[in-house]
Order: C-alpha cells, then structure tokens, then sequence
C-alpha cells in the first residue's frame, strides 16, 4: 500500500549493503590477484576498477551508517503510517 510519504520514511538496506559490498571486495581482490598472476593485464584492470568501485561503495555505506538514525532508523521505527482504515485520505 502507497501512503504518499515513501520518499521520507524510505529505508535503506546499509547493512545488507555492507556486507554485499564486503563479499564483493573479497572476489575483486581475488580475481585480481589471480588474473594478475594467470598473465591476463585487461581481466586484471577490469578487477581493479571495480575493487575500486567497491571500497568508493563501501565509504558511502560507512558514512551513512555513522550518521545514524537520520538515514538508518532502528527496527521500532515504521517505514510508513500504518493503515487505519477507511477508503482514503479524501474518502474516494
């Protein structure tokens, strides 16, 4: 159900965010390291810029989980105002 405040009280995931962006960190590392010593230069640079990608990603992530509830409300805060009934806020 739409309230018509969703871009007030939208959530982001940061959390989920966070450790997506761990395990991305994790394969970029992987695979540049390996397609580094396999001999392949150009898998290599695509590797890097999206390490690079991902640790740009990961400060983001890091910042708006250090600024709080302002951008991550806890669990007991409501994404929206809850349905009390009726047909609407006009009664159409």
């Amino acid at each position: 159900m739409r309230t018509g405040n969703e871009p007030t009280t939208a959530r982001s995931p940061l959390r989920l965010r966070f450790w997506l962006s761990l395990w991305g960190l994790v394969w970029a590392v992987f695979g540049l390291a390996a397609f580094t010593m396999a001999g392949r230069p150009g898998w290599a640079a695509a590797c890097g810029v999206l390490l690079l990608l991902v640790l740009v990603d990961l400060g983001v992530i890091v910042h708006h989980i250090h600024q709080g509830p302002h951008y991550q409300p806890g669990r007991n805060i409501p994404p929206y105002e809850p349905d009390h009934g009726g047909r609407g806020r006009y009664g159409h």
